[in-house]
């Protein structure tokens, strides 16, 4: 069957958890996770609401996959009206947490409403309450998930929480579970705190039942390994060095953003790529990646364990950073390094330490960090402004303004707002490498013109998680294409954007698909889930969420005027590499994603289209 049948329902104003069914019609046509919330969001809110008042609603969610043993099946989703964006939001995490859930028999928890004092959700099993969380406000990620396990005296307890940037409403305050896992894009968290709600803490003991299949599961789900496991990507490449396997080779290719895009290469890549991270230090002998880590059921184990240097300015007086913890993924480290010209290894991990201990998106804020590092290079804000001298490379600068923003001190009020509204607020909107409000990932779009087309477009704001064409244009998966051309990237990108919707949407991880298509994932869903789960069907499912999330997004205000690009990546020539003299064509590839996608010039889908698809 896949799903529980089961959506738990906390009203946080009356301070109520009450059981419904799961719509299962919805469930047929938008499967689960990603694609369900997001129904379950856009029929039960205006889509003008404030993100951050009590008339939003947010959404935990898990797909038909979520705790099975289709590999990589700890995925759950947290859906909301982004605080950062003001478009529809949808953060995906690993971890045990989305397993555990499904496990309690949930398929989806829905907040609404705000509760009059601070609160975390119990859950065990079919029994859900509220309880009191007023000795917990205030307490980091990793505090709270100490002190709730230690009452509960039950360390298989899953936790998932806001730390104080989730409280401070900072922007893009996302939600932390399992110490180093986030939902992480969008200000998941801000919505979050702005409920009062700190944290959901779930034991599950049930297990997944009700697979269709069972038979026809174990062999599918066994061959879609295989094909992991054989793959030099996710059976070698991800293993061994992670995400971060990606830093040098987009450096080579003139497409590392380096000093909030100024420059498409970042000469100190090296420093920080994950080569350098398996490099043993002349300081202490140890190297700074420690181990590879798993999420629930994962076969690939791509997540960083590191330890930082003791010595190191940042964390020699404070030995709780000691110990091994969340390593660097490749986002965090080009946007904490790179986005600022910032070459110090140490200095990234101890950032990412306080985004994962406080709740805070390290791509958001390392973007933002790079646009202030501009503007007091320009001489636009002050040392007495920022309280610091912030010149781009200065590892000293990072250090503590990712103090201050996530304890909200100081300048680091105006850095949680995002580049996008600090931007403008000194007179400088270009200087924000955003879309939608939310910053960039670490691929520069003049040196790889899909993902620009993918940015401008996503529903989330710029992402690379909503139309990985990285994956074709740079790794040559599942085709090889001509990063510098824009002939066929229309196509491409709606190809990928539509595909991850149905990953996203069936609770399994993204980073499988550089090894399967959706071909490998539909025997999976098929044997899990009753009803048609067709080829047809499938690329149908991921065209109707990508659809439903823009006519949201269109009536919360968004016209194709959003769907653009800063100046810089489309009228300033990449300075240096094989792009070098290029910009991003965005202005030839729109008008005919329009196209493609059936939407009118205007970017709206036409009633024909919204007709097919049952919209």
């Amino acid at each position: 069957m896949g799903w529980n049948r089961k959506v738990l329902r906390v009203n946080l104003t009356a301070g109520t958890c009450t059981e419904e069914p799961l719509n299962m019609e919805w469930a047929q046509e938008y499967l689960g996770s990603r694609g369900l919330a997001t129904k379950y969001l856009v029929e039960e809110i205006d889509p003008k609401v404030d993100p951050l008042s009590p008339e939003n609603k947010m959404i935990m969610a898990t797909g038909p996959l979520t705790g099975t043993m289709a590999s990589t099946g700890g995925r759950y989703t947290v859906v909301t009206k982004g605080a950062l964006t003001g478009a529809i939001a949808c953060s995906n995490s690993g971890g045990f947490f989305g397993a555990e859930l499904k496990f309690a028999g949930w398929d989806m928890v829905i907040f609404e409403g705000k509760s009059p004092k601070p609160v975390y959700l119990y859950i065990e099993n079919d029994k859900a309450e509220l309880r009191d969380a007023g000795h917990l406000w205030g307490k980091s990620c990793w505090e709270t998930e100490e002190t709730i396990k230690h009452e509960l005296q039950d360390p298989l307890v899953r936790v998932s929480s806001i730390g104080s940037a989730g409280e401070n409403q900072v922007l893009f305050a996302c939600v932390v579970n399992d110490l180093h896992r986030a939902a992480g894009r969008s200000g998941v968290g801000a919505v979050m705190g702005s409920k009062n709600l700190k944290a959901v803490a779930l034991r599950g003991t049930q297990g997944v039942s009700g697979i269709k299949d069972f038979g026809a599961f174990l062999q599918a789900t066994t061959a879609a390994k295989k094909v992991l496991a054989d793959n030099a990507v996710t059976g070698e490449g991800l293993p061994k060095y992670g995400t971060q396997v990606l830093m040098n080779v987009i450096n080579e290719m003139g497409a590392l953003p380096t000093r909030n895009h100024r420059d498409v290469q970042f000469e100190d890549a090296g420093k920080i790529s994950a080569e350098a991270m398996h490099e043993k230090r002349p300081t202490d002998g140890k190297a700074h990646l420690v181990t590879n880590a798993a999420c629930f059921g994962c076969t690939i184990a791509c997540g960083r364990i590191s330890e930082i240097d003791k010595g190191h300015f940042t964390v020699k007086n404070s030995p709780k950073y000691w110990g091994a913890s969340g390593g660097l993924e490749y986002e965090a480290a080009w946007a904490l390094g790179a986005a600022n010209g910032v070459g110090d290894l140490e200095a990234l991990q101890y950032a990412n330490l306080i985004c994962n201990e406080q709740g805070m998106d390290p791509i958001s804020f390392g973007a933002t960090i790079g646009a202030v590092m501009e503007l007091y290079e320009m001489g636009v804000l002050t040392k007495e402004q920022i309280g610091i001298d912030a010149p781009f490379g200065s590892a000293e600068a990072l250090a503590r303004l990712v103090e201050m923003t996530a304890n909200g001190e100081g300048f680091g009020k105006e850095i949680g707002l995002g580049s996008k509204r600090l931007c403008a607020k000194y007179g400088h909107p270009e200087l924000s490498m955003s879309v939608k409000g939310q910053e960039f990932p670490a691929y520069d779009s003049r040196g790889v013109q899909g993902i620009g087309l993918a940015y401008a477009t996503s529903n989330r704001g710029a992402c690379h998680l909503r139309g990985y064409t990285i994956a074709s244009e740079v790794l040559g998966i599942p085709v090889k294409t001509d990063p510098h051309a824009t002939e066929g990237k229309p196509e491409l990108v709606k190809a990928f954007q539509d595909a991850t919707a149905v990953f996203d949407a069936a609770g399994i991880c993204v980073f499988t698909s550089f090894a399967w298509t959706l071909a490998d994932v539909q025997p999976q869903l098929a044997a899990a889930c009753e009803g048609d789960w067709s080829m047809e069907k499938l690329n149908e499912v991921g065209e109707r969420i990508w659809n439903m999330e823009r006519r949201f997004n269109n009536a919360a205000g968004f016209t194709a005027a959003d769907d653009n690009l800063p100046p810089r990546l489309t009228s300033e020539p990449a300075k240096s590499g094989p792009a070098k003299g290029m910009v991003n064509e965005l202005s030839k590839m729109l008008p005919e994603y329009y196209k493609v996608r059936g939407w009118t010039p205007e970017g709206a889908p036409t009633a024909e289209t919204l007709a097919r698809l049952g919209l």
